[in-house]
Parts: C-alpha cells; sequence; structure tokens
C-alpha cells in the first residue's frame, strides 16, 4: 500500500506518521501538500494532527476547503482507508466524513500525556487488539472533547461505530468517554489519541503499533 500522509499550514505531527507508516511498518508513503488537487497512486490517506490553519474559527474548519479535501472525500466514498489524528479527527468531521464536532476540553486547559483506552470493537483498523482491551497512547489537544445529539449518539451505538473510548478517567469532558469513532461504512476512523506516537519501545508504549498492522492487514498488506 502507498499512504498519501496531507500537510495543511500549520501540521505539525506529519513526521510522526510519515514515521509510523514508512519507517516502521514498511509501507510507501509521501507527504502531499493541501493545495495538492490529485491522490493518483496512493491507497489511503493519513491526516496528522497539528494546528490547521492556525486552529482559526474553529479545529479543523479552514483546512476542510482546502483543495486535497476533495480527493480525500472521494477516496472516503470510494471505501480507501482514511485516518485522521487529533487535529486530523478535528478535520474529518469538519468535512462531513465522520459524524459530530470536537470542541474545547471541559477544562479549558490543553492535555498533554498519556491516556488510558478501551477498545470497544473489531473494526478494519483495531482487528489485532483483542476486543474491550485497554491500550495507553499519548493525548495532545485543547479541542477533544467529542459532541453529538443523542440521536448520532445512538446510531454510532448501534452500528459499532465508537471504536475507542476513555477508560477511567474521561480526560476532555466526551459524550459517552468517545475517544475514536469510524463511519458507518468502517474505512474512515478519526481519534483524538495518537497512535503514530507509540509504535516503537523507545518511545515508552508499542501500543499504537497493532494500530498500523490492523490498517495494513485489513485495507492491504504489511510489505515489511
Amino acid at each position: 500500500m502507498k499512504f498519501a500522509v496531507i500537510v495543511f499550514p500549520g501540521s505539525n505531527c506529519d513526521a510522526d506518521l510519515l514515521w509510523a507508516i514508512r519507517d516502521v511498518m514498511g509501507a510507501e508513503a509521501d507527504y502531499v501538500r493541501y493545495d495538492e488537487t490529485s491522490l493518483e497512486g496512493y491507497d489511503g490517506v493519513l491526516i496528522p494532527g497539528g494546528f490547521s490553519y492556525g486552529d482559526y474559527l474553529r479545529s479543523g474548519a479552514i483546512a476542510r476547503f482546502s483543495a486535497i479535501m476533495d480527493e480525500v472525500i472521494r477516496f472516503a466514498e470510494e471505501g480507501k482507508p482514511v485516518f485522521g489524528t487529533c487535529n486530523g479527527f478535528q478535520v474529518l468531521t469538519e468535512a462531513g466524513l465522520l459524524p459530530g464536532v470536537l470542541r474545547r476540553n471541559d477544562s479549558l486547559r490543553f492535555i498533554c500525556k498519556s491516556a488510558a483506552l478501551k477498545v470497544n470493537n473489531q473494526s478494519m483498523f483495531t482487528s489485532e487488539y483483542d476486543e474491550n482491551e485497554v491500550i495507553e497512547l499519548p493525548v495532545a489537544h485543547g479541542e477533544g472533547n467529542y459532541f453529538c445529539d443523542e440521536e448520532t449518539l445512538q446510531e454510532l451505538i448501534d452500528n459499532n461505530q465508537i471504536v475507542f473510548t476513555y477508560e477511567g478517567e474521561n480526560i476532555n469532558g466526551s459524550v459517552a468517554n468517545i475517544a475514536g469513532i469510524t463511519n458507518k461504512a468502517g474505512n474512515v476512523l478519526g481519534m483524538m489519541p495518537h497512535p503514530e506516537r507509540a509504535v516503537e519501545a523507545l518511545l515508552g508504549s508499542e501500543d499504537g503499533k497493532r494500530f498500523f498492522v490492523s490498517l495494513l492487514k485489513n485495507f492491504g498488506k504489511v510489505t515489511a
């Protein structure tokens, strides 16, 4: 598989994602700028964390209108894998590829620490984890408070779209402890924690590595 790591003005986790998928997992990957208009030759899209366009208006709200997003939306509609972490999750909700919104943390403070997450189901992105397994991944966000209305929440529950929830402490006030969700088709996933920052023992945790193994096994194959 060959992945496009989308880079917006203000992205700062793009190198982390490229390292995880290319250097650790052995897949092909390139940076693709926000002003490009084609994703020809790519098999998957990864949207990194950071502060796209300085997080003016709302986080991800301006990035959603970047030229490359038409192609990202096309990828999603074609059933190809699209993953967004942190600011990438915010971009996906702003683009309408995932339901709900991300609001300011209920503490009104930036949170940067390791968080316990429960893996709620065996999605295309989490098949290498045990169901209900608790893992640890880093978080670093000021607007990670996931919100949706009651009808949308019930749909997420009924369709098994809630992939990750915060375990123990709801660190940002998210509805139903939600940390990560998929679309109904299961090929688009957004989450606030950073699996790409937990792929090597040197980083303090390898709990994120199985996320990328799942992605490669279910949407393609591991090339390393």
